[in-house]
């Protein structure tokens, strides 16, 4: 999948109202968008602090917060590779000032919930898109005391020691999980599961040698790359990635259409009335040009992908396809 790239600068701010509204409407629309947002608003993070969703939400909180002229207060609510946070958000009032900052598997969770027949915590269709706010291509991330110096070498222990090399997940059905059994499937090698409740805990145990593999987001593995306690093997973009140009896709390994990327977007309550929506697509367009939260991104090795709510939409039906195909493939986890 090759990702959209969007000059911020250029995206339009929103969708205009239509002008042949009813004239009653348009008041009470412009009455509603001028009320809010009338009190803090909270951006819910389904993870721990540290990991991809978490840091890209608290720049976005500050920014949209400068231009909201109120406080946007992030709240972490980890559990269930993010459905614990997802669940509470959809079941939110939809008055605009609860939202959701979720990562692809947003869509994953209610597809492996019918895997065992239980019924799902939401749906995607209880949340409306607002914004992408970035797209990674995942990578694949050793200890720097590894024996593995490259994905070849990687490749040839798992193949000689079966379920025995240790990786890190968000969680079972994550985007860590499903990245990391993708690659296993196409490369025929099988490796030992060992969910986290995040990216966070996981990178922890990762640096630790609690594990030894982790697939995940290049901002989270910068800092400690650059420290030189972490060496990344592989990236599962179509692309290498800008913040490890050395590191070869597993497209290039010859691993087949291995592809798939940590994306993080902003979400509101389904019902959330139009205006308000509108009212948080200006603020997010506007926050991703702050140049604060363009120097955290950057900062952070993950560079802003901004896509407004209509070409958003595309993208996570397109993205969501393909993981739900994958979930299917991997099939019940106990």
């Amino acid at each position: 999948m090759k990702l959209p790239r969007r000059d911020l600068l250029a995206l339009p701010l929103a969708a205009p109202l239509p002008l042949a509204a009813p004239l009653g409407w348009a008041r009470d629309s412009a009455a509603q968008t001028a009320e809010f947002p009338s009190r803090p608003v909270t951006m819910v993070v389904g993870f721990p602090p540290g990991g991809q969703a978490d840091l890209a939400a608290r720049p976005v909180a500050a920014a949209m917060e400068r231009n909201l002229r109120q406080a946007v207060v992030v709240q972490n609510r980890p559990g269930g590779a993010g459905a614990i946070g997802s669940g509470f958000v959809a079941r939110a009032p939809a008055d605009g000032q609860t939202l959701l900052m979720a990562l692809s598997s947003l869509a994953v969770i209610p597809e492996a919930e019918k895997l065992f027949g239980r019924a799902p915590p939401y749906t995607v269709e209880q949340f409306a898109p607002i914004g992408l706010v970035n797209a990674d291509p995942t990578m694949l991330a050793v200890p720097a005391s590894a024996p593995w110096r490259n994905l070849a070498e990687f490749v040839a222990a798992a193949r000689a020691r079966p379920g025995d090399i240790p990786y890190g997940s968000s969680g079972a059905y994550g985007t860590l999980h499903v990245a990391m059994e993708m690659f296993a499937a196409a490369a025929r090698i099988r490796l030992l599961h060992v969910p986290f409740q995040g990216a966070g805990p996981a990178i922890t145990a990762l640096l630790s040698g609690n594990i030894q593999a982790l697939a995940t987001a290049p901002g989270t593995l910068t800092q400690h790359v650059q420290t030189g306690r972490l060496r990344v093997l592989g990236c599962w973009g179509r692309e290498r990635a800008p913040a490890f140009p050395e590191v070869p896709t597993f497209i290039e390994a010859g691993f087949g259409e291995v592809e798939f990327y940590i994306w993080a977007g902003l979400f509101a309550p389904v019902a959330t009335p139009a205006p308000i929506q509108l009212r948080l697509r200006e603020s997010l367009r506007q926050a991703m040009q702050d140049a604060d939260l363009l120097r955290a991104f950057e900062t952070a090795g993950s560079p802003p992908r901004y896509l407004d709510a209509p070409d958003f939409a595309r993208f996570f039906a397109e993205d969501s396809a393909r993981l739900v195909a994958a979930v299917q493939r991997i099939g019940r986890v106990e």
